[in-house]
């Protein structure tokens, strides 16, 4: 398939799945269920960080979470008290333990005292590299005495990963279109510099059609396809990660 033709497919696949009607079974439906911008970074980011395996599971284990922070995550990792998170005991979910969730908790709790968004966790600074904010992130976010089973929830290019879970969440933070998927609520970097998330699903169909070449999942090959899809849509890269992952997920 020639590079026009196949740009014409992915475009129709994004038309088709970039829709209000792939919330539902997305993860991407925890965050949806928030107005509040604080809410929506939180859920968003928890909903993310357990998007491995069964996307059912993923989104009631996520719901789940929301419920024990009554609702309410923003203010409950804000204002609770040791009694309130006791809400939060013998949470699971995979490897994700109580133990990695009441850090998560202690860190949100420590950078919202400080600052009004979660941006300023990953872009403190405008127009920073996607790579150099994630590594910022992971570096930041475990300043903190920690255990060291927690570090495997939050990965890095650092450490050659392809971030495919942190990249998901900041194409929900930052893209924004008239479709209602994604919330484009970060202005610190924009659409054109995101990294597309690359899994199995989307590694698959990149290589079937010719994007990637290299045989690993990594950063690099999540750069290599990224600067693949740029040649389609200089402007919004990520956009094709719609396309990529349901023909994925089709076979």
């Amino acid at each position: 398939m020639n590079r026009q033709k196949l740009k014409e497919q992915l475009n129709m696949k994004v038309d088709l799945y970039n829709q209000p009607s792939f919330i539902q079974h997305d993860p991407i439906s925890i965050p949806h269920l928030f107005e509040k911008k604080q809410d929506i970074e939180i859920a968003g980011l928890f909903a993310a960080i357990f998007s491995w395996g069964n996307r059912t599971t993923i989104i009631n284990k996520s719901r789940e979470l929301m419920e024990r922070m009554k609702m309410q995550p923003y203010r409950f990792c804000l204002e609770s008290k040791p009694a309130d998170l006791k809400r939060l005991t013998s949470f699971k979910h995979r490897t994700f333990n109580e133990s990695d969730l009441f850090f998560f908790v202690d860190f949100l709790h420590r950078h919202f005292k400080k600052h009004s968004t979660l941006e300023d966790a990953f872009f403190p600074k405008k127009s920073m590299l996607v790579e150099d904010g994630l590594n910022h992130f992971r570096h930041y976010f475990f300043e903190a005495d920690h255990e060291k089973r927690t570090e495997k929830h939050i990965s890095s290019p650092l450490q050659g990963s392809a971030c495919k879970r942190l990249n998901m969440y900041l194409r929900w933070m930052v893209r924004k279109d008239k479709k209602g998927v994604d919330f484009g609520l970060w202005k610190n970097i924009a659409p054109s510099e995101l990294i597309c998330p690359l899994d199995v699903h989307v590694a698959r169909t990149a290589r079937n059609f010719g994007l990637i070449k290299r045989k690993q999942n990594d950063w690099a090959t999540a750069l290599e396809l990224t600067n693949e899809l740029r040649k389609m849509d200089p402007s919004d890269p990520v956009k094709y990660d719609f396309a990529l992952f349901s023909m994925g997920q089709e076979k």
